[in-house]
């Protein structure tokens, strides 16, 4: 008799306490829940022990990448239904008096949740634990964040093939938030964002621009071409390092953009005029993030600009309490950390600097995700082709849930300028900033 599907979301609204707001098909054919809903299809049994191996977000994940997990329906909706049990229930301590606990000690002291896990168990078939999917990160050992440990980390997320970037990011090759418009186009927001930080450093021909986390370029390229600087760009990735060398060569600005794979640690050809670091700050770490703020300081000259454009995190209650996310840290970022905005407001002071200006962007990267994420869609064969079915399915899930993330507000990002002052305080800023007049 085909009954998993039933017993299934029977036993989930057991253990969340709550009714399931999706549907469930089972590999047997048979569906239960709420009519209408998206549909949460568990191909195979196997997902099941995925999720009793590792409960929570990173058995989910694995099920997930190996394709014993797919939804049927919007992406969007069903992560968005799924939010307010898997990612925004209070833990035990928050809960009200007299509210069940939502902890596993908790669930196992309740008869009818013991069952429901018995009863999982059955439905989840013969053990042993099946092995993680192949796209999942080695295991880590050792201090976070030395240069060995942080080059293995941006390769596993960058060095997947440029042509799997080309698809997912556009033309642009731009892997970071963009400044949109009304009814404006993924690549020219991605310009737009180029421009803006151009015109936040104050640019000038002949000034020498570091660009730390250079990707595959782009921004390097734009400020030599459009601003006349010299550019030192530099990443740890050496397929972005290729790629973004070929296209320095390509546009003749060989005499102006060089292309380093090299670590923040080891510049020390400053002084430079400015200093551009977009979305690489998230993978520095809170451990070494004062170090960051003062080598960066280090090789501003006085009166130089840095413009650090950086995703944030919500404060916690406790901030030792802060965990990185199971799914993010195993497949996409791994070692990556997300700061409060206030924490590197105050970290970049504690370094010297004079922060003199903060722009939220975040509804502009819900917009830019969306983006990526139907371009991915739209050639997923394709993408599949150039990587594999799990990585695919990796930055379909990574990204889609990210843009719920920064839409309902749980993730920020901000450009935050700042100044190495010169001697008697003088920043060099017009009195009217936020006008960021061309050069």
């Amino acid at each position: 008799m085909n009954h998993a599907a039933p017993r299934l979301t029977a036993i989930a609204e057991t253990i969340l306490g709550a009714p399931l707001p999706v549907r469930i098909r089972a590999w047997d054919g048979s569906e239960a829940g709420p009519h209408g809903a998206p549909a949460l299809v568990l191909t195979h049994r196997r997902a099941l022990r995925r999720i009793l191996w590792k409960p929570g977000e990173l058995g989910l994940a694995r099920a997930w990448v190996a394709g014993d997990l797919t939804v049927d329906g919007d992406l969007y909706e069903t992560l968005g239904l799924l939010s307010g049990i898997l990612w925004d229930r209070p833990s035990a301590s928050e809960a009200p008096d007299g509210a069940p606990g939502t902890g596993r000690t908790a669930l196992l002291r309740d008869p009818a949740g013991r069952a429901a896990v018995r009863e999982l168990f059955r439905l989840a078939g013969p053990w042993p634990a099946p092995a993680p999917p192949a796209e999942e990160a080695p295991r880590r050992s050792g201090p976070l964040h030395t240069k060995v440990r942080d080059r293995a980390a941006i390769s596993h997320h960058y060095d997947v093939g440029n042509e799997f970037y080309e698809l997912v990011l556009g033309p642009s090759m731009v892997y970071s938030c963009a400044y949109w418009s009304p009814d404006g186009t993924l690549e020219q927001a991605q310009h737009d964002k180029l421009d803006l930080v151009c015109r936040k450093l104050a640019l000038e021909e002949g000034d020498r621009l570091l660009d730390v986390g250079c990707g595959w370029g782009s921004m390097a390229l734009h400020a030599a071409r459009e601003y006349g600087v010299r550019v030192t760009g530099i990443t740890l990735s050496r397929e972005q390092a290729a790629y973004a060398r070929k296209r320095v060569a390509d546009e003749g600005l060989a005499d102006r953009v060089e292309i380093r794979v090299q670590d923040y640690r080891d510049v020390k050809d400053g002084p430079y005029d400015a200093i551009s670091s977009i979305g690489m700050a998230e993978h520095v770490g809170s451990a070494r993030y004062r170090d960051y703020a003062a080598d960066l300081y280090a090789l501003l000259r006085p009166g130089g600009r840095l413009l650090n454009h950086q995703i944030a995190r919500r404060p916690e209650p406790d901030e030792s309490a802060y965990r990185v996310d199971e799914f993010i840290d195993a497949y996409v970022f791994p070692d990556g950390e997300l700061s409060p905005l206030g924490s590197t407001v105050s970290e970049l002071e504690r370094a010297g600097f004079e922060v003199r200006d903060v722009e939220s962007l975040r509804e502009h990267y819900a917009l830019t995700l969306r983006a990526w994420v139907q371009r991915l869609e739209a050639s997923w064969d394709e993408a599949v082709r150039l990587t594999s079915p799990g990585r695919a399915r990796v930055w379909q899930l990574y990204m889609a849930a990210s843009a719920l993330g920064f839409e309902r507000g749980g993730l920020g990002v901000n450009q935050v300028l700042a100044v190495r002052a010169e001697p008697g305080g003088i920043s060099g800023l017009p009195l009217r900033t936020r006008t960021w007049p061309a050069v």
